[in-house]
C-alpha cells in the first residue's frame, strides 16, 4: 500500500476524531481559561500558578493500569472508558462558565482540576486505542493525523470561543465549547473494540509488568536516558507557549485579534506541517524526523523573542497583525512537526501488551514541563521580562536535542536507539 493509500483509510479517519477529542479539553485549559481569567483582571502570577491544575497529565500513569486491567461493563475495555470520560468532559466544561473569577477562583481551580483528570484519563485510553488500532508501519502517519486534529481542536477554545466571548456571556461560551465533545462521542459509539493483545489478568500484572518490561528491555541505562529525553525534548517550546494568550493581550492585541489572527495563522502551517511530517517519517524514519523537526521547533521560539522586543502596541495596524501571524505560523509549524515525531517515537517505544500504562508514563513525562516549569512562567516573566524569558526557553530546548545522540541516532533512521 502506498503512502497516499494509507492516508485515506478508516483507521486514519478514526485518528482525526481521537486527536480532536484529546485536544479540545487540553487547549481549553491552555488558552480559554487563561484568557477568561486575564479578561477578568486576574494577575499573571495567579494565572501562571493555574498551570498546576494540569498535574493529572503528569501523574496519569499512576491510574493507567486500572484502564488496562478493568473494563466498563458496556462497550468494551477501550470504548467504554472513552465514552465515560467524554460524557464527563462535556458536563464539566459546560459547568465551568457558571463561576466568577472575581469571587469563585478556588472553585474554578477545583473544577478545572476535575476537567484535567477527565482529560488525562481520556488521553490514556485514546492513546492505547490508537496504538492497538494502527500497525507498526502506520504509526508515523496515524500519529501525525492525530496530532494535526489535536491542534485543530485548539481552534475551538483558542479562536471560536474567544471571538464568542466578545459578544456572548462566558457561561454560554463554555456551553457552546462543551458541545464540541459530541463528535468524539459519536466516533466512540461507531467504532469497533480493538483486540490486538490480551489484557492483564490481575491488577498486580497491570501495575508491575509494564514497568518491568520497559526497564528490562535494554537495561536501566537505556530506560533512564529515554525517560530523560521524554522530559526535556519539548521543555523549551512548552514553556514558550504556556502564557501565549496573556502575552498577546499584553502586546496590545484584542481577544478578537487573537481569535481571528493568532489562532488561524497557525492552522494551515500546523496542518501542512503535520501531514508533511507524517509523510516524511515514512521516508526518512522517526529518528531523523526528531532531529530535523526539533531544530525547526527551537528556531520558532526566537520569533516570540522578536515579537516581545517590539513591545506593546497602543494601536494595532495591519503590520502588527502580520507580525503576529508570522510568529504564530512559524510556531505552529515547528511545534507541529516536533510533536508528530515525538508522539510517533513514544508509540514505537511501547509494548503492545501494556499500551495504556507505558504510553501514559511517556506522555506524563512529556506533560511534566508544562505542569511544573510552566507554573513558574508568570514569575519568570514578571522578573526578567518577556524577551529574556523567550531566550531562556530557547536555551532550555538544547538538552533534549543533545539526548538524541543516544536515544535516536541519525545513522539509525528507522530503528530504535543504539543504547
Amino acid at each position: 500500500m502506498t503512502v497516499w493509500e494509507q492516508l485515506f483509510t478508516k483507521r486514519m479517519l478514526i485518528c482525526v476524531f481521537t486527536g480532536f477529542s484529546s485536544g479540545l479539553p487540553l487547549f481549553l485549559l491552555f488558552n480559554l481559561l487563561p484568557a477568561w481569567l486575564r479578561s477578568e483582571h486576574v494577575d499573571l502570577k495567579t494565572i501562571g500558578l493555574f498551570a498546576l491544575i494540569q498535574f493529572p497529565y503528569t501523574w496519569k500513569f499512576l491510574w493507567s493500569p486500572l484502564l488496562d486491567r478493568y473494563a466498563v461493563p458496556v462497550m468494551g475495555r477501550r470504548r467504554g472508558w472513552m465514552l465515560l470520560t467524554q460524557i464527563g468532559l462535556l458536563a464539566v466544561i459546560a459547568s465551568l462558565g457558571g463561576f466568577s473569577p472575581t469571587t469563585d477562583l478556588v472553585a474554578i481551580a477545583w473544577v478545572a482540576t476535575l476537567l484535567a483528570v477527565l482529560s488525562a484519563t481520556q488521553d490514556i485510553v485514546l492513546d492505547a486505542y490508537r496504538r492497538e488500532l494502527l500497525s507498526d508501519e502506520e504509526l508515523g502517519l496515524g500519529n501525525a493525523i492525530h496530532v494535526n486534529a489535536y491542534r485543530i481542536a485548539g481552534l475551538v477554545p483558542g479562536s471560536l470561543s474567544l471571538i464568542l466571548a466578545d459578544h456572548l456571556p462566558w457561561n454560554l461560551v463554555f456551553i457552546i465549547t462543551a458541545l464540541f465533545m459530541l463528535p468524539g462521542m459519536a466516533m466512540t459509539m461507531m467504532v469497533k473494540e480493538p483486540h490486538r493483545a490480551s489484557p492483564p489478568k490481575t491488577l498486580r500484572e497491570a501495575v508491575v509488568e509494564p514497568f518491568h518490561e520497559f526497564i528490562t528491555r535494554k537495561g536501566w541505562n537505556s530506560a533512564l536516558l529515554i525517560l530523560a529525553f521524554l522530559l526535556f525534548y519539548k521543555l523549551g517550546d512548552s514553556m514558550c507557549t504556556a502564557l501565549a494568550t496573556p502575552f498577546y493581550l499584553d502586546m496590545g492585541f484584542s481577544k478578537s485579534d487573537i481569535g481571528l489572527i493568532a489562532k488561524n495563522a497557525g492552522l494551515w502551517p500546523s496542518i501542512i506541517g503535520g501531514l508533511l511530517g507524517g509523510l516524511w517519517m515514512v521516508k526518512i524514519g522517526i529518528n531523523r524526523a526528531l532531529w530535523l523537526f526539533g531544530v525547526v521547533q527551537v528556531v520558532s521560539i526566537f520569533g516570540f523573542a522578536w515579537l516581545a522586543s517590539v513591545g506593546h502596541h497602543a494601536e494595532i495596524s495591519v503590520i502588527e497583525r502580520a507580525q503576529l501571524a508570522l510568529v504564530i505560523g512559524m510556531e505552529a509549524l515547528g511545534v507541529g512537526l516536533g510533536t508528530v515525531a515525538f508522539v510517533a517515537f513514544m508509540a514505537r517505544t511501547t509494548h503492545p501488551a501494556y499500551t495504556a500504562t507505558q504510553f501514559a508514563l511517556f506522555t506524563s513525562l512529556m506533560a511534566m514541563p508544562r505542569t511544573f516549569a510552566n507554573a513558574a512562567t508568570g514569575w519568570l516573566v514578571e522578573t526578567m521580562g518577556w524577551t529574556n524569558f523567550f531566550f531562556l526557553c530557547a536555551l532550555l530546548a538544547v538538552p533534549g536535542m543533545l539526548l538524541l545522540l543516544k536515544v535516536a541516532p541519525w545513522k539509525v533512521p528507522s530503528g530504535d536507539s543504539q543504547l
